[in-house]
């Protein structure tokens, strides 16, 4: 193999290399706080979900924008807390607060009714630890 070709293969696959996570959809360097706990987390229209589990002393505020169709959401709870809290915050599409609560083991209750568009969803954790998992949808 020549100099040239030997040179065109090397950025080839570092080129791939780099491409790569992009299609796949994940980072080769995140800087998301929740990433060494490998969250998962769905944010498709109407329907919003977040699960990390074995996060160990988090502080952080992380938001997401969350398209509903409706007017009004149901919060499901199911989120184990050792230490500190996690807090959910949620505002409508015209940016008018429809939910502020503590995550808690089990709860399932609506939001105020609000309007629809794009919802913001903020997750405050304050030396968190614990196993997150939260869903928020449209309600019928």
């Amino acid at each position: 193999m020549n100099r040239k070709s030997a040179f065109a293969t090397a950025l080839t696959v570092l080129t791939f290399l780099t491409v790569l996570p992009l299609l796949l959809g994940v980072s080769a360097c995140s800087d998301d706080p929740l990433a060494p706990f490998q969250p998962e987390i769905s944010n498709v229209a109407d329907n919003f979900a977040l699960q990390a589990t074995g996060v160990t002393r988090r502080t952080t505020t992380l938001d997401y924008t969350w398209s509903n169709s409706g007017a009004q959401a149901t919060v499901n709870h199911s989120t184990t807390t050792t230490a500190g809290s996690a807090r959910l915050v949620i505002r409508d599409g015209a940016n008018t607060l429809v939910y502020d609560e503590t995550l808690v083991p089990s709860l399932n209750e609506p939001t105020l009714t609000g309007a629809s568009g794009n919802w913001k969803i903020q997750l405050v954790l304050a030396d968190y630890s614990g196993t997150l998992n939260f869903r928020v949808q449209k309600t019928p």
